[in-house]
C-alpha cells in the first residue's frame, strides 16, 4: 500500500510531465496509468512476429500473373493497338517543321568531324553556315521520318504471342528494344535513300559544301571524311528510338493515356 506522500509524488510528477509537452494529454488515462503501474515490473518485450514464408512476387511476376487473365489474342491486339499508337505520334511530332531541329532531345548535331570547324567558324564570326548546316541536317531527317510509319506498322502486324508477352511485361523501353532489334537494319535500308531524296530537296549538299569551303582553308575539313546520309539516317532512327520510347514509358505510367478500352484495360493490369 503507497503512503500518502508517495501519491503525492506521483500526482506532481504527472501534471509536471502534462504541462511541459506541447501536445494534449489524456490525464485522466495518463494518471490512472502511472498509478496502475507503480509497484509493478515492465512487462518484457514481445517477440517479433515470425514473418511469413511466402514469397513476395516481383513486379514482374505480379504483371505476368495478372496477364494470364487475358487470353492470347486480347494481349496481342492490345499492344498493337498501343504500339501502332506510339509510332504514329512519334512520326507524326518528328516529321512536322522543327520536330528535330526544335527538339533538344532529338535534335541531329554537326558530325563530330565538323565540330571543330564549326567552332572555328562562329569564332571568327562565320555562324551562318554552322548554322544553316545544322538546319539543313534536321530539315533532311523531318523530311524523310514519315516513311518509318509503314514499316513499324508493318513490324507490329508481324509480332508473335511470345513477343507480345515478353514486351509487355518487359522495362520500360522493351517495346522500343523489340523494334531496334527485329527492325533497324531493313528501317535503315528503305530511310537511308528517303535521307539522300531530302538532301537534294533541302541542297545539303550545295550547303556543306559552303561550309566546308569556309573550313578548309583552316586545315579542319575533309569532305572525303563524312559520309552525311549515313550519319543522318543514324541520328534520326536513334531520335525516331527515342520518341518511341518516351511515348512508351507514357502509356505504361499511364494506362489511360492508351488508344482502346482494351489497351487500358491490359496496361493498368500490368502497371507496378
Amino acid at each position: 500500500m503507497m503512503s500518502r506522500h508517495m501519491i503525492q509524488n506521483v500526482l506532481f510528477s504527472l501534471i509536471a510531465l502534462a504541462a511541459s509537452n506541447a501536445h494534449a494529454f489524456d490525464f485522466g488515462g495518463l494518471l490512472d496509468k502511472g498509478l496502475g503501474n507503480l509497484g509493478k515490473s515492465s512487462p518484457q518485450k514481445s517477440e517479433p512476429a515470425a514473418s511469413s514464408s511466402t514469397p513476395v512476387k516481383t513486379g514482374a511476376e505480379k504483371s505476368a500473373t495478372n496477364l494470364a487473365s487475358f487470353s492470347n489474342n486480347d494481349q496481342i491486339a492490345s499492344l498493337k493497338q498501343a504500339l501502332i499508337q506510339g509510332a504514329e505520334t512519334a512520326v507524326a511530332n518528328l516529321s512536322k517543321e522543327n520536330g528535330y531541329l526544335g527538339n533538344d532531345k532529338v535534335r541531329i548535331p554537326l558530325p563530330e568531324s565538323l565540330q571543330k570547324a564549326d567552332g572555328l567558324l562562329r569564332k571568327f564570326g562565320m555562324a551562318k553556315y554552322a548554322d544553316d548546316l545544322t538546319t539543313s541536317i534536321n530539315r533532311a531527317a523531318e523530311a524523310a521520318v514519315p516513311e518509318a510509319k509503314d514499316l513499324l506498322v508493318g513490324a507490329v502486324n508481324k509480332m508473335t504471342v511470345e513477343d507480345a508477352q515478353g514486351i509487355l511485361t518487359g522495362g520500360n523501353d522493351a517495346a522500343t528494344q523489340y523494334f531496334r532489334k527485329n527492325t533497324e537494319a531493313a528501317l535503315a535500308g528503305k530511310f537511308k535513300p528517303i535521307v539522300a531524296t531530302s538532301m537534294q530537296k533541302v541542297k545539303l549538299a550545295e550547303t556543306y559544301d559552303q561550309f566546308a569551303e569556309k573550313g578548309v582553308p583552316f586545315g579542319l575539313i575533309d569532305k572525303r571524311d563524312t559520309k552525311m546520309d549515313d550519319f543522318i539516317t543514324r541520328k534520326a532512327m536513334d531520335g525516331l528510338f527515342l520518341m518511341m520510347a518516351e511515348q512508351e514509358k507514357v502509356i505504361r505510367a499511364n494506362p489511360l493515356e492508351a488508344t482502346g478500352n482494351l489497351a487500358k484495360k491490359i496496361f493498368s493490369a500490368i502497371k507496378f
